[in-house]
């Protein structure tokens, strides 16, 4: 069902995952590849905030490692004793990547910070935000997109495509920590075998 080779592969996966979420992070930090305006303070702060760098990627990446090693611990007590450990790391990991897709999903929603035409002339605000729940968000209004912001430039699908793909990548390592939690529970109700051989409950 599940041996301990896919068990390292998952681990592995994890890697170039929470390499794409920094990436797209650092890079949200940064709108029309300008430093300026987060020096200025003019980048959403689910953006400074920095989760996909350090939940999604170094929170993340300490627990896989956590669950990556081979299993060589001999005995009953002492395999099980591995397999609680790996459910621990497991759970961290998926709760780190779980509270990362939550905040950038928020990030999303709430439409990028941008100069734009307001009621006293131009103001950075997030003129995108949903100011109700009735209200349609503006991910469902492209028409909306182009006009929305004066400065940076391209900030709504700047916004739009990095927030996504940090959301894909937590999504993705939250699925795969609840694979290994599943893992590690059944080790510990199956024993050594579990992963020597296909599980087979006597």
């Amino acid at each position: 069902m599940y041996s301990i080779g896919c068990s390292r592969f998952l681990a592995l996966v994890m890697v170039p995952i929470a390499i794409v979420s920094t990436l797209a992070n650092l890079l949200l930090l940064f709108p029309d590849l300008d430093y300026r305006y987060l020096t200025e303070g003019h980048v959403t702060r689910e953006a400074v905030w920095c989760t996909g760098i350090w939940l999604s990627g170094f929170v993340v990446l300490v627990a896989a490692r956590g669950f990556a090693s081979s299993h060589t611990k001999e005995g009953c007590c002492l395999f099980r004793t591995d397999m609680l450990c790996r459910t621990a790391y497991s759970c961290v990991a998926a709760c780190a990547a779980g509270l990362c897709f939550v905040i950038n999903d928020k990030g999303l929603n709430n439409g990028p910070l941008c100069l734009h035409n307001g009621t006293e002339g131009l103001e950075w605000e997030r003129p995108l935000k949903r100011q109700n729940l009735d209200e349609l968000s503006y991910l469902y209004k492209p028409e909306r997109w182009a006009s929305a912001c004066v400065e940076p430039r391209g900030v709504v699908m700047w916004n739009i495509v990095l927030f996504s793909i940090i959301m894909a990548a937590s999504g993705l390592q939250a699925i795969i920590c609840t694979v290994q939690i599943l893992h590690a529970v059944l080790g510990v109700v199956f024993g050594p075998g579990f992963c020597k051989n296909k599980v087979a409950p006597a």
